[in-house]
């Protein structure tokens, strides 16, 4: 006669700073970081809120060190190629970033105990521009227009509607909100109808192309502002 045997309970990984990150950031992504509470994670990680408390001091410490998660994800100015493609990739890097974490926008700049990532991604941006030749005025210049952009461009992006995530299907929006629209009120606004119905509706919004689009002007202009100074 045989006796079943049942499996031994599988062990749950013990309690650190990196696995509570790990599921803050999980929930951040599904349900937005002001929906984030300690009791909230607490039941997600299957301990007592107050375990949490031995790995992150506080609400803001968590903040913290989800930011820094984020920082972590872009990549850095490689100082193997010129100053202008690795601004470029380090933008590109960071729109990625906020669109895989849009809760982040509006607190990566706004932290008050910076994370290693972040520091290390700041210095590394630092170092490159003023090792292209940046002064320090010009590098405060060209690293300020360069975030305000690409932040400023990200805050847009995240609110604008689903459609837009697809040229394509950004392209058939505007083209049966055209058709809901009377003759007189297009004759209104011609520019406006010029640019849904001329562009959008024909050809999409392309947020990726738009964003490469604006960079490249930002780094024309940092480069003359470089030759010039």
């Amino acid at each position: 006669m045989s006796v079943a045997r049942t499996a031994p309970p599988q062990r749950r990984a013990p309690l650190s700073r990196e696995r509570v990150l790990e599921a803050a950031l999980a929930l951040a992504d599904e349900s937005g970081v002001e929906s984030l509470s300690m009791r909230k994670l607490a039941k997600e990680l299957g301990v007592e809120a107050m375990s949490l408390y031995n790995h992150v001091a506080n609400k803001e410490d968590l903040l913290n060190g989800l930011v820094d998660l984020v920082f972590a994800e872009i990549e850095p100015p490689s100082p193997d190629v010129h100053w202008r493609e690795a601004m470029r990739q380090r933008a590109l890097s960071t729109r990625a970033a906020l669109r895989r974490h849009s809760w982040a926008i509006g607190l990566m700049e706004a932290r008050s105990g910076p994370g290693p990532a972040n520091m290390r991604l700041h210095e590394a941006v630092l170092k490159c521009l003023r090792e292209a030749g940046f002064s320090l005025e010009g590098t405060v210049h060209a690293y300020n227009v360069q975030d305000s952009y690409i932040y400023g461009f990200a805050l847009q992006e995240k609110a604008l509607p689903d459609s837009f995530e697809d040229p394509a299907v950004s392209a058939q929006v505007a083209e049966r909100q055209l058709r809901q629209i009377p003759p007189e009120v297009a004759a209104e606004f011609p520019y406006l109808f010029e640019m849904v119905g001329g562009h959008i509706a024909k050809a999409g919004f392309d947020y990726a192309r738009e964003f490469e689009f604006g960079l490249d002007v930002i780094l024309d202009g940092l480069e003359r502002y470089l030759a010039d100074h």
